[in-house]
């Protein structure tokens, strides 16, 4: 279950709760808004759009666990709706749904309790407002106090009646249970824990890809499709890919691994460094990848063991047809060519599968790199004497 750092700044935590409410919003809406899409600060904190209009405007608020209520003065207010006065057209009777989300819970008798959908009555929460708007403050909610009462009657009413608000809001260390709850009937037995993992990983790179403006917007077709093909993974008896990518920073891998005997491989037969960085980030996802699944139970100890033989049994009829070829060749630039183009050429194979179950071709040419580390197999003709060697010095 994901937990929330609760060490981080208020506003640190705000966003991420931010980005947890579209997942859970994006699941409450499956059916609801089948052409609908979502986004992340686009139109507003979340919005809903489609064919690239918006349709409801979101702006979400997040306090800690908190006695304070939701009043017609607080600055969550008046912030939400200056931005909604300077961004949404406040007199489109027609425009975007306008959504107050708040974890605080609304005060008796407010506009903000006459705005909720059970108990809505827009007149009550108009007069609320324009009454709370003539009590003056400071800065920007001034401001937006001045910018209401400025829109006049028919237009504050306008704006008003696109407003809804969904006060006592779950905090975000309840999100993940509801989550878990709206994906409920797609949970593979057995590994429930690993499948949710799947989703919010898959989730905290689409809502990177929204914040930095690489995706403008995830549909519902696109999450409902994602999450099916993560649980398919399980129904077909095949692994899950649980070491993405993206989990790993190349210059971090590449320095913790810096001295390895695999790297030293490699370095042996002069490996290009593109290739060698590329193989280092293989070594890792398989390394973690193998963790993973052997905590989780989903691979038993002897699969992978099974796996190591026939690759070993793959190399040894390669190595053995080079040490042929090099056979009168003393070069030693020549003998280093030989072995990287054993090595090009395995890693161009997707080689041995384990047990049919996992076809990812980083996967076996990061475990091919295991098998060198521990100099099971090698590149260069003479290979295990340079393991000794540098055995020796370590």
């Amino acid at each position: 279950m994901r937990k929330p750092v609760h060490s981080a700044a208020a506003s640190a935590l705000g966003y991420q709760h931010q980005t947890w409410w579209a997942l859970l919003e994006l699941l409450r809406a499956n059916h609801v808004r089948p052409d609908a899409a979502i986004c992340l600060e686009l139109h507003d904190d979340i919005a809903w759009e489609q064919a690239g209009s918006a349709t409801e405007l979101l702006q979400v608020k997040h306090h800690q666990k908190s006695d304070r209520q939701l009043t017609d003065a607080s600055a969550d207010v008046w912030l939400t709706l200056k931005n909604w006065m300077d961004t949404a057209v406040p007199c489109d009777v027609d425009g975007p749904a306008l959504v107050l989300v708040s974890t605080q819970q609304a005060k008796p008798g407010s506009a903000m309790a006459a705005l909720r959908p059970q108990t809505r009555s827009e007149q009550v929460a108009l007069s609320a407002l324009e009454r709370a708007a003539l009590h003056e403050a400071s800065g920007r909610i001034q401001e937006a106090r001045e910018q209401f009462l400025a829109l006049g009657q028919a237009d504050r009413a306008a704006l008003v009646s696109r407003i809804t608000v969904m006060d006592s809001s779950p905090h975000i260390e309840d999100i993940p249970a509801l989550v878990r709850a709206e994906l409920r009937w797609n949970l593979p037995p057995g590994n429930e824990d690993l499948f949710l993992a799947m989703v919010w990983q898959w989730w905290d790179e689409q809502a990177l890809a929204l914040l930095q403006k690489r995706r403008r917007a995830v549909d519902i077709g696109m999450a409902r499709a994602a999450i099916a093909g993560l649980r398919d993974q399980f129904t077909r008896a095949l692994l899950p890919t649980v070491a993405a990518r993206e989990e790993t920073s190349d210059a971090a891998a590449v320095t913790d691994y810096a001295d390895s005997p695999f790297v030293h491989q490699m370095k042996w037969v002069s490996y290009p460094p593109v290739n060698l960085r590329r193989s280092i980030i293989d070594y890792h996802r398989a390394q973690t990848q193998a963790i993973r699944w052997i905590a989780e139970e989903l691979v038993a100890a002897d699969e992978l063991t099974a796996l190591s033989r026939d690759l070993v049994d793959e190399w040894e009829t390669e190595f053995e047809w080079m040490q042929i070829e090099l056979a009168a060749t003393p070069d030693e630039a020549t003998r280093q060519r030989a072995g990287a183009r054993l090595l090009r050429g395995l890693s161009q194979r997707n080689g041995p599968c384990l047990q049919d179950r996992y076809h990812e071709a980083f996967f076996v040419r990061g475990q091919r790199h295991e098998l060198a580390d521990t100099g099971r197999v090698g590149w260069h003709p003479e290979f295990r004497d340079h393991m000794r060697k540098l055995q020796a010095r370590s």
